[in-house]
């Protein structure tokens, strides 16, 4: 039964709302230039982020006033309709092509991608059943297997489109999911065996991955191809120093770095407000990750703690990787920043997925 909106969990609730707000200025400050020159309007992509962050926000609202149970309930027609838009958004003629990946659907400039809401499909589907598949998660053929297909098989649809980064994000939420649901030490060993030797097979069957592996570990030997862009991102972040060059100020926002509204804005934002700047940032990343860990631990419902702990993790893998790229660490996967990147998809349903955590904390007996 519904609790009171006011029961909800105001830290985590402050921190959602601080990144929002950020993301909003950050991705008009990142955009404003490429958006006066591709649109002649220089807040083109802010009108369309607070337009899909007005919609994610209509979605928190009603994430909270749904008990979560009723999503469980529909957990398996929720998996089933994300499914299907993976298969549609293959279909030539139906799915639309984006830099090198077909993974929209939509009309026109207005469309969402499939795979971002798989992610929330997959988690919705293991919090309701993996309960009660607890004492068959044991053994391998009757409890583990049958559920990794269900997280294989969108990871294939996924891979088909392609899309790596998100590929991961989906199993890396679902492997932590069946983790701590009780799956044996043993069966991810071996399944880490045999996903390396696909890893390595997926990315040696593209060479735009291999591309991707030399740059990221020589960036300079290809500085105006495949290093190109990490190259501009590291430009972006040490020059902004301890206070950055001030709001507004990016250089690299000057056609240097593709995009900077997208995948690398963490880039301008290094650049812009400096190491405090990003530290703050990452300070309220840290803060909805500890809330929702919180949260997972203090619910009684085994399925809600689920649900809370796979919206976590989700949110935290994609944190993680996206931070790493866009500093070097990893090689690029296109994957988005939560919050704070351009897109629609991504944002309104992180919003959504963190709607239903802030419904699930009302549940929680947390100590603010």
């Amino acid at each position: 039964m519904f609790k009171s909106f006011h029961s909800i969990d105001r830290v985590l609730l402050f921190a959602i709302f601080s990144l929002l707000v950020i993301g909003l200025v950050m991705v008009y400050s990142a955009s404003s230039v490429w958006s006066e020159y591709k649109f002649d309007d220089s807040t083109f992509y802010l009108k369309r982020q607070a337009l899909f962050a007005f919609l994610g926000l209509l979605g928190i609202i009603f994430m909270i006033k749904t008990p979560y149970e009723q999503f469980l309930k529909f957990a398996i027609i929720i998996y089933s309709a994300c499914f299907i838009f993976l298969i549609v958004v293959l279909i030539p003629g139906i799915g639309m092509v984006r830099g090198g990946a077909q993974s929209w659907v939509g009309v026109g400039a207005f469309s969402i991608q499939p795979s971002e809401f798989m992610k929330v499909g997959v988690i919705l589907l293991f919090a309701a059943w993996l309960p009660k598949w607890q004492d068959r998660l044991y053994q391998f053929k009757k409890g583990f297997f049958p559920l990794l297909l269900l997280l294989i098989i969108p990871f294939g649809l996924i891979m088909l489109q392609p899309d790596l980064g998100t590929g991961v994000v989906l199993v890396g939420t679902g492997m932590l999911m069946l983790y701590i649901a009780g799956a044996k030490i043993s069966h991810f060993v071996s399944l880490a065996i045999v996903g390396l030797a696909g890893f390595v097979a997926l990315i040696a069957s593209a060479p735009y991955r291999i591309n991707r592996i030399t740059a990221f570990l020589n960036p300079w030997e290809d500085p105006l191809g495949d290093g190109f862009q990490i190259i501009q991102s590291l430009y972006a972040i040490g020059p902004g120093g301890l206070l950055g060059l001030g709001f507004g100020e990016s250089m690299q926002k000057y056609f240097y770095l593709p995009e900077p509204q997208t995948d690398f804005i963490f880039a301008i934002i290094a650049e812009e407000l400096g190491l405090i700047g990003g530290s703050v940032i990452i300070g309220l990343f840290f803060i909805i990750i500890w809330r929702g860990i919180i949260t997972a631990l203090n619910v009684e419902d085994l399925s809600a703690s689920l649900l809370a702990f796979g919206i976590t993790a989700m949110f935290s893998i994609q944190v993680m990787i996206n931070i790493s790229v866009v500093i070097g660490l990893i090689p690029v996967t296109g994957i988005t920043l939560p919050l704070l990147s351009y897109g629609g998809s991504s944002l309104t349903i992180t919003l959504i997925s963190l709607g239903l955590l802030l419904n699930i904390s009302q549940y929680a007996k947390i100590k603010t």
